[in-house]
């Protein structure tokens, strides 16, 4: 009876021992690392997904030395991509907040196997090890609410995160830049209406000169024509798409002629509310050769969203370019005439 006994109060000391270790597991002290062991593994990290309850989902790939979104077969921002590695390797926990699942909706931490889910989780993939983290709401400045994937535990933890899980939030948006001052003529062939060319004989030339301009009408300034010459400096993207236009697509050009000989011709069209534009490079002199082809190797068969402002200073048209018309004189009607004609006797004095 004595061993029984024994052997009953063992058990329960163990039980006792093993809920406590448990719970230190569990427990989380400030300034340790959320995700322990990433920070060691950044440089072995071959594959980023991040993803949202409502399906939204973007997957950042390692390909030799750079990163490419997976949904667009596209670049990745390399900034970006590593901003966000070394934030999560450095991720700390500020303190512990709520295991219950009932109040992860509170910090935006739910698991997003729900389209109600307002978190975001990021699955950083190694060769040896996954970490997946959600991403709740931003607590202030400098911290937000985080959970690993799977524990019960919540945190606030440091530095606040910022993730998007829209796969063009990730797209390197470099797209093609050629300074104003290379521009030595530009052709513009709109969907409809009549084409034109601005041309200069030189760099020292500042305004370009259009031709043809209609009988009767005029430019609506000597540089009216200038910013064409501009429109393809610094130009980024907002999305890509592989392909080219459909064959009934709608589509004008616009066609820059550089004094080094760069020709770039860029095809443009409207899809809804998206301006969609692809690009086409040539050379004539041996000093833009290799530009040509660098340019044809990274843009072709591809179609890039930009920017409406940015579409409308490509694709200008010659009534952009021109005073409005002079409106013909209004004929008098005849009831004008006689209202104005004066009245018989009028102008003499009653006779004496």
């Amino acid at each position: 009876m004595a061993a029984l006994l024994l052997a009953a109060v063992v058990l329960i000391v163990f039980a006792i021992w093993v809920a406590s270790q448990r719970h230190l597991e569990r427990s989380t002290q400030a300034g340790d690392l959320v995700l322990s062991g990433l920070e060691a593994a950044l440089n072995s990290v071959t594959r980023v997904e991040v993803k949202k309850g409502d399906g939204t989902h973007a997957t950042i790939e390692r390909q030799g030395n750079r990163w490419l979104v997976a949904e667009r077969a596209w670049p990745a921002d390399f900034s970006k991509v590593r901003k966000l590695l070394l934030d999560l390797g450095s991720l700390n926990v500020v303190e512990e907040k709520t295991r219950l699942p009932a109040n992860y909706p509170r910090l935006g931490v739910e698991d997003v196997n729900s389209a109600k889910a307002t978190g975001t989780q990021v699955d950083v993939v190694t060769p040896a090890k996954t970490y997946a983290l959600i991403v709740g709401r931003p607590s202030d400045a400098k911290s937000g609410y985080v959970r690993v994937a799977g524990a019960e535990q919540s945190l606030l933890a440091a530095p606040t995160l910022t993730v998007e899980a829209d796969p063009k939030s990730w797209l390197d948006t470099t797209l093609i830049d050629v300074a104003a001052d290379r521009v030595r003529a530009i052709e513009e062939r709109p969907v409809s209406g009549a084409g034109f060319n601005a041309t200069r004989a030189g760099k020292e030339q500042t305004d370009f000169t259009v031709s043809p301009i209609p009988r009767g009408r005029e430019l609506t300034a000597a540089s009216a024509a200038d910013p064409i010459a501009a429109s393809l400096s610094q130009l980024t993207l907002e999305d890509v798409q592989k392909g080219a236009a459909p064959a009934d697509a709608k589509v004008a050009h616009a066609t820059l002629q550089t004094f080094d000989g760069l020709t770039i011709d860029a095809a443009g069209r409207k899809d809804g509310s998206r301006m969609l534009v692809a690009f086409t490079a040539t050379s004539s002199d041996k000093a833009s050769a290799s530009e040509a082809q660098q340019l044809n190797a990274r843009l072709g068969g591809w179609e890039f969203e930009i920017p409406e402002y940015r579409y409308s200073q490509i694709f200008r048209t010659l009534d952009e370019l021109l005073k409005p018309p002079p409106q013909p004189k209004k004929k008098a009607s005849p009831q004008a005439r006689g209202s104005a004609a004066p009245h018989a006797g009028a102008a003499t004095a009653p006779g004496k």
